[in-house]
């Protein structure tokens, strides 16, 4: 009975654990490029009792064996990276990536940071930056008499000048993408980082083969659907629910056993 205990106290910390996924996805249902998490659950250790295919007489095997499981754990948590939804916010320096892709900036220490997010600035000096103030990689640095600035789809950014009819070209956007993004390392404020599971990021410019194209004066949403996600929270509410259930009654047989009376 003590194994019941055990069991079910581990299903309520996996559901536990799937709430605080789930708390954290619709938090950030307003941030763009916001991507999801996912819990992911197993079973965990069975007790094997007797072992399928023992034989149990002479000539006679036993066809299914007798195991008990201990309970469940998560077994990960990993980020989904469909393509949120698309708003228009008349910005020219908001931009959205159509497609697969990453925008490059460096931190503070010169480390590269890979973001969906495409709300970007101009510092001081001119450059493009995120909200934290993170310039793009590579630098791209709007000129201090520019009235306008335009970034195609392909990634080049050019600008028109106070006093001139035609455009100059100040850059191009490049874009990273990773053989596989959910090994990313979250590190907040919609940046990832690399790691050795995410694999080696490959630069590109937006429009090559594998790589998304930029719509300039829209951001990417967030692509947390919130009727999904209390849809999940009330299925892991139940499940918590069922299992603080089966620790009570473990624990009422227990009772019943400690009352029985010679």
């Amino acid at each position: 009975m003590i194994r019941a205990l055990w069991t079910a106290a581990s299903g309520m910390e996996a559901q536990q654990l799937n709430m605080d996924v789930i708390a954290n996805n619709l938090a950030n249902v307003n941030s763009s490029g916001f991507k999801k998490s996912r819990a992911d659950f197993q079973d965990i250790l069975y007790q094997t009792s007797k072992a399928a295919g023992t034989t149990a007489t002479a000539g006679v095997e036993v066809p299914t064996g007798v195991q008990v499981g201990l309970g469940s754990r998560v077994a990960s948590v990993q980020k989904v990276f469909t393509v949120g939804d698309m708003q228009g916010t008349d910005n020219e320096l908001d931009l959205a990536i159509e497609g697969n892709g990453f925008f490059q900036v460096a931190d503070t220490a010169g480390e590269t940071l890979y973001t969906r997010a495409g709300a970007l600035k101009k510092d001081s000096t001119g450059r493009l930056v995120t909200s934290e103030g993170f310039p793009l990689t590579p630098e791209i640095v709007i000129p201090q008499n520019a009235t306008r600035v335009s970034i195609g789809q392909f990634g080049n950014v050019e600008v028109f000048l106070d006093g001139q009819s035609t455009p100059t070209q100040v850059g191009t956007i490049e874009l990273a993408r990773f053989s596989n993004p959910a090994g990313l390392s979250s590190m907040g404020r919609n940046l990832y980082a690399e790691t050795t599971t995410s694999g080696t990021p490959e630069a590109g410019t937006p429009g090559d083969l594998g790589f998304g194209t930029i719509s300039q004066g829209f951001l990417e949403g967030s692509n947390v659907s919130i009727m999904e996600e209390m849809v999940n929270m009330i299925a892991g509410q139940r499940a918590y629910e069922v299992n603080s259930k089966a620790i009570q009654t473990a624990d009422e047989m227990l009772q019943m056993t400690n009352g029985l009376v010679r």
